[in-house]
């Protein structure tokens, strides 16, 4: 005992603390008992774009959330664990012991597996979305189409049990009572007998899943694969394949036909072939596939190159099939497995689905959703084999939210997020997006799709004022108008945060659903009979299970249903119905004010919820049998049992029968749906150590006969006496309770049906319409009825709404006066007014070359002969005859960035009106240079220029960060002018935004109160090895400052070279005044300043700056002769670039002359002309050197004191003091061409 409170401790805390690996498979997964509970409520977490419905209802889908974010499990398959379990439901077939189960990741939209029942949604690990198709939970298990084997047994408890998606326990647990012998309202003492026999998988014991497949339809053929899940290593260590072949009479192991050594993890059904089979190995110890196409008869192995992640099986094809693989990437095969072909990378989990047949073109097309950025996501349309770049189609005009994609029947949903603020769009036969409306003042932070029946959608929205409610929405055909059904939807949490709604659709009637709601603080369930017109409490039943009289009066007390979906397949959930026997619903629950988990109880109806009895005063597992005909109940306990019990009389009497000898801990109930065979499959164990036990019971016995026409009765359906439900009266049949024969599966359930007149309530109300408390509809205040601008558009007359519009499927025919069908009215003229004019996205900017999508909306006038004219503010205008042929949106193309002013103009006969928005066509940057001189006058203006490539026309926002502020300055042109008030060096950087890119360049500036400036040009060689960036300048302009230092002797502190981008190569040398002279002898820096500028222009005009740029290539540097224009304003010189010029000519002429006419009293050129033994000294170029011509060596240069002592020698005898340059109070001109 000390032992099994151990485990189960163990049990308990793991699955509260352990996150879910999920896996979706197209099996459930079963594992023997070491939970206290035996019967696990599954809470499938739908993948955002996945939702399950309920048992009987079909799974919701979470189809649209604002608020939620990409999950970082979803965005890193390769961690092999998700965040969460996304159920999908398959194809519409049922497959035994399948069960529907999806990865749950971060999503927008959510789908619905069922269509109906619990919207599974977790903070993504619901995919925000819908279901592959919808399943029916009926006796037997349901198959996934997309199975993901992601749900791995961290799921689990440590012992066996049923394997969920989330493994989750059932939450109320311990409010079951004991006792198995006190369980029935009436139970018969005698024990009909009923074929059992028991088969134990030997060698097994160790192993802790299971997964159960009952092969093709009236098949004996059943397979169970058994696995050891090694918690540790998160990998199966083990696996056994075994296969009956006689209804699970007896079992053969199969180990040897698939390998001794192969381990196997996953086994996969093709829904509509359940003759094919496929199995993954476990890629731990090899990637393969192994397949069977006659029911595991046979097994071929085919080696694979990716891991698989989830499986999506063809609603039609039954060999083709796509892959997800853990890299994210999508393969598809057209041979069930042999070959794989890559359809796309970058996929979404769980985005992708299958054409749906009828609506497609091509049966082979994918829907794909594919990771752009983070946050954002594009629609890509391909065929499986043909997914080439030239051959995918991009339906969704721009970006969607990540996970938001969901293909679900006749419906494409998506979802945009803008400031904040979630759009949702739909398209409806594959047509092009529209806007999903909802009331205009509902502001949903959240939504879900239940359910796409009937060409009808039904969503779950969470209202700006509602924090853990939701409200029932219902659509029209198109899905793009919305109403309100039933406010303040109870919603809770499933363990992986995933969210539940309490909704529920009745199978087998028309119209009928169940609905927890939150009224005045207390949970209450309502029914309704005319798909949510009208809401009812359920009343209770008169007595209990004892026949105690309960005295429970409505409104103040009714009976309450829990509505939770349960998607483990080998157990009934808390609420059962099925499409062959309509009107009876069994279902777990409580009488009272409110819903409660206590005091819990099992109840049924068998007139469609107009009347209710109690059956069981505790938790029981009950599923229908023969068609319906039987009920078998199984107690839901945590203790071993070894008794079932079942009814032939809708409840109202249980035969107990024995299905073992010794107590079994049940893990789970299997029989095949809809088939004729009468087998049921129990599996489990007699201890936590025990090998895994198979009971099959043959339950054929308890019939004598085939049921013929006189064991047939008629019953009315009725809602609280009122024939007419859903438009017609309806006469159903059904077997007389007590009779002992078997139903035939296709006998017809309906007798007969009559339509009935029109009431308001056969109708809903329509769009901008609310239900008053007199059951009328009226316009809600903010809508304008009369605003039937678009139903003029195609003819002389329109349809104008009553406010109501006829509920879907409802039957009802009108009297003579069509009091609520819309009316034909004549167009009358009417000027336009409301013109409204935005993009297909709401979105105020572009890039060039992009498609944009333009809107035009017209509140009120006479759209047929109002034109509409719309300019695009680029000298391009169109023109449309009449409003009508805008419906699907106005493409435009701009070539050239800009803000454009677009103007939509609506006329006619009887006025006009416009509307204008202003539009940003913007490219990406791709460069940012900032241009600016490196030195600069303190107290004067120095240009800075942000130049960006490419070019932009006022659609960059530049900031400006100068001289350390903590604030930028902020512009719309690339250029300032700033003045510099402190000398040193100040940082300058440029950041220029576009859209949500922004890049950035800085600079250096050094500030002086005065300086010398050079400009310099380099060789011709140089610009042959010019990569024009900017690490290059830098380290060109480091060796020249060097050489010049080395020349002349001044601190290379003092020097500043600047390189010049473009070519040919140019550069600037700045002299900057010594940092240790004071300003009080500013004279004396000003003639220091003077004097290297002297030496620089000597050494440079004879070519003795030199430096090797490689080998064998050596740069001279010159003393240019063009002066370029300034950066930098100037108030006492101008600074225009013909002055420059002309000075420039000027000063070079002077000079030339100077140094010919006194070349002989310059001491320094006597020098040279002595080490060159020469007469008569030639006229030094200042422009460059013959290539011939002697090259001087830095070590044969004058040393800088002789220099400096030869030059003062020439100003005393009154020679030239200044002969280029002179010292300037201004920054010199720089360069500004880039």
């Amino acid at each position: 005992m000390v032992l099994w409170s151990f485990w189960s401790f163990c049990l308990l805390t793991f699955v509260l603390l352990d996150p879910f690996h999920s896996k979706f498979g197209a099996q459930a997964e079963i594992s023997s008992p070491r939970a206290n509970d035996r019967f696990y409520r599954l809470e499938v977490m739908p993948l955002e774009v996945r939702v399950k419905v309920s048992p009987k209802v079909d799974n919701c889908t979470k189809v649209l959330n604002g608020y939620e974010t990409e999950a970082d499990g979803a965005a890193n398959p390769n961690n092999g664990k998700q965040e969460g379990n996304e159920t999908q439901s398959g194809p519409r077939h049922e497959a035994p012991s399948v069960v529907e189960t999806a990865p749950n990741y971060h999503s927008r939209l959510k789908i619905p597996g069922k269509k109906y029942g619990n919207i599974s949604t977790d903070n993504q690990p619901t995919a925000n979305i819908f279901p592959r198709k919808k399943v029916k939970r009926s006796a037997g298990p349901t198959f996934s189409e997309n199975v993901d084997r992601s749900i791995s047994g961290e799921a689990q408890s440590r012992g066996r049990f049923v394997e969920t998606v989330q493994g989750v326990s059932n939450s109320r647990a311990e409010y079951r009572r004991g006792g198995e012998e006190a369980r029935v309202s009436n139970p018969r003492q005698s024990e009909p007998h009923l074929d059992t026999s028991t088969f134990a998988l030997s060698g097994d014991s160790a192993h802790n899943q299971a997964m159960v497949h009952w092969s093709g339809h009236n098949s004996s053929v059943i397979l169970i694969l058994t696995k050891l899940y090694d918690f540790n290593l998160g990998a199966v260590t083990e696996s056994s394949l075994w296969r009956s072949t006689d209804y699970g009479s007896t079992y053969i192991k199969l180990n040897d036909k698939v390998g001794s050594r192969t381990v196997l993890s996953y086994l996969y059904v093709c829904p509509t072939n359940k003759q094919k089979i496929m199995m993954l190995s476990d890629p731990e110890v090899e990637s393969a596939v192994l397949i069977s196409s006659d029911e595991g008869a046979s097994f071929e192995k085919h080696p694979i190159n990716f891991n698989i992640l989830s499986l999506l099986f063809h609603p039609a094809q039954e060999n083709w099939m796509l892959a997800y693989s853990h890299d994210r990437k999508l393969y598809s095969s057209m041979d069930f497995g042999r070959k794989w072909q890559l359809v796309h990378d970058n996929v979404m989990p769980g985005r992708f689905y299958w054409a749906v047949m009828g609506l497609d073109k091509e049966s082979d097309v994918v829907h794909i959703e594919t990771h752009i950025a983070k946050g954002r996501a594009q629609y890509v349309k391909c065929r499986a084999q043909r997914c080439t770049e030239g051959n995918r189609q991009y339906l969704f005009p721009g970006h969607v939210d990540t996970n938001s994609l969901v293909v679900q029947d006749e419906y494409v949903f998506t979802q945009v997020t803008k400031a904040g603020r979630a759009s949702y769009f739909v398209s409806y036969m594959r047509e092009s997006f529209k806007r999903m409306k909802l009331p205009k003042y509902c502001l949903p932070k959240d939504m879900h799709i239940i359910s796409t029946d009937e060409k009808q959608v039904f969503a779950a929205v969470q209202e700006w004022n509602q924090n853990n409610t939701y409200s029932l929405y219902i659509s029209d055909s198109p899905g793009v108008y919305f109403t309100l059904s039933l406010e303040n939807l109870r919603t809770s949490r499933g363990p992986a945060g995933n969210l539940l709604v309490d909704f529920y659709k009745v199978e087998g009637i028309n119209g009928m659903y169940l609905a927890n709601k939150l009224v005045d603080n207390h949970i209450k369930t309502f029914i309704t009979y005319n798909k949510g017109q009208t809401w009812a409490l359920l009343p209770a039943p008169a007595s209990d299970v004892a026949g105690n009289n309960l005295h429970c009066i409505l409104p103040f007390c009714s009976l309450h249903l829990h509505l939770e979906m349960v998607e483990n397949p080998y157990t009934s959930g808390p609420i059962t119905s099925k499409k062959s026997v309509p009107g009876i619903i069994v279902a777990t629950g409580n009488i009272g004010t409110e819903l409660s988990s206590t005091n819990l109880g099992m109840f049924i109806t068998s007139d469609a919820g107009n009347s209710w009895r109690q059956i069981f005063d505790e938790e029981y597992n009950i599923w229908f049998l023969d068609n319906g005909g039987a009920l078998l109940a199984v107690l839901h306990a945590a203790t071993p049992i070894r008794h079932l019990w079942i009814s032939l009389d809708e409840g109202k009497k249980w035969d107990r029968h024995s299905f073992s000898l010794a107590p079994l801990y049940v893990d789970g109930v299997l029989m095949e749906p809809e088939s004729d065979n009468h087998i049921i499959t129990f599996f489990g164990h007699f201890s936590h150590r025990s090998e895994w036990q198979l009971i099959k019971i043959d339950y054929k016995g308890l019939f004598s006969r085939r049921c013929m026409d006189g064991d047939y009765q008629t019953w009315h359906l009725h809602n609280k006496g009122e024939l007419c439900v859903m438009g017609e009266k309806q006469i159903f049949m059904k077997r007389r309770p007590g009779n002992r024969c078997m139903l035939a599966q296709d006998y017809s359930r309906i007798y007969s049906s009559e339509p009935c007149l029109c009431t308001a309530y056969d109708f809903e109300c329509d769009y901008g319409w609310e239900r008053q408390a007199d059951g009328k509809c009226s316009p809600a205040f903010w809508f304008n009825p009369n605003g039937a601008a678009k139903s003029c558009s195609t003819s002389q007359s329109f349809l104008n709404s009553t406010g109501y519009r006829k509920v879907l499927s409802n039957n009802c025919k009108e009297g003579g006066k069509n009091v609520y069908s819309p009316r034909r009215q004549a167009c009358r003229p009417r000027p336009p007014r409301g013109l409204r004019l935005s993009t297909s996205q709401g979105e105020l900017s572009s890039t060039v070359g992009s498609n944009v999508t333009f809107m035009v909306y017209l509140d009120d006038g006479d759209s047929l002969r109002t034109s509409i004219q719309l300019d695009f503010g680029d000298g391009i205008k169109i023109t449309y005859s009449n409003l009508s042929r805008t419906d699907d949106g106005i493409k435009h193309i701009y070539r050239t960035t800009g803000i454009y002013r677009v103007t939509a103009s609506a006329e006619n006969s009887q006025g006009s009106d416009s509307s204008t928005l202003f539009l940003h066509i913007t490219s990406p940057v791709e460069r940012v240079y900032l241009s600016a001189p490196i030195v600069a006058i303190r107290g004067k203006e120095a240009n800075l220029t942000a130049v960006v490539w490419p070019s932009h026309t006022r659609t960059l926002t530049f900031f400006w960060w100068l001289d350390n502020s903590s604030e930028p300055i902020i512009t719309l042109e690339g250029s300032i002018s700033y003045t510099f008030h402190r000398e040193g060096k100040n940082k300058v950087t440029v950041q220029v935004a576009s859209g949500s890119t922004v890049m950035q360049d800085s600079k250096v500036i050094t500030v002086k109160e005065f300086f010398r400036s050079l400009l310099l040009s380099f060789s011709p060689a140089l610009d042959e090895h010019n990569p024009d960036i900017p690490e290059w300048r830098e380290d060109i302009g480091r060796v020249v400052r060097t050489a010049l230092s080395q020349v002349s002797g001044v601190s290379e502190d003092q020097l500043l070279v600047s390189l010049y981008p473009g070519l040919p190569t140019t550069a600037e040398l700045f002299i900057l005044p010594d940092e240790h002279t004071s300003s009080e002898h500013k004279r004396r820096s000003e003639e220091a300043l003077e004097t290297i500028s002297d030496i620089f222009v000597t050494a440079l005009n004879q070519g003795l700056i030199q430096f090797e740029l490689k080998a064998d290539i050596r740069i001279i540097v010159y003393m240019t002769h063009q002066t370029l224009a300034p950066l930098v304003d100037s108030n006492t010189i101008h600074s225009g670039s013909a002055m420059l010029m002309l000075l420039t000519v000027v000063f070079v002429g002077l000079a030339a002359f100077f140094i010919y006419k006194f070349k002989r009293k310059l001491p320094w050129i006597h020098v040279q002309t002595e080490d060159s033994h020469e007469k008569e000294p030639e006229v030094i170029s200042t422009v460059g050197q013959n290539d011939n011509m002697t090259k001087v060596k830095l070590s044969e240069f004058p040393s800088p004191k002789e220099l400096m002592a030869k030059d003062l020698e020439t100003r005393s005898r009154g020679g030239i003091g200044r002969n280029m340059e002179r010292i300037v109070t201004r920054e010199f001109p720089n360069c500004t061409n880039v």
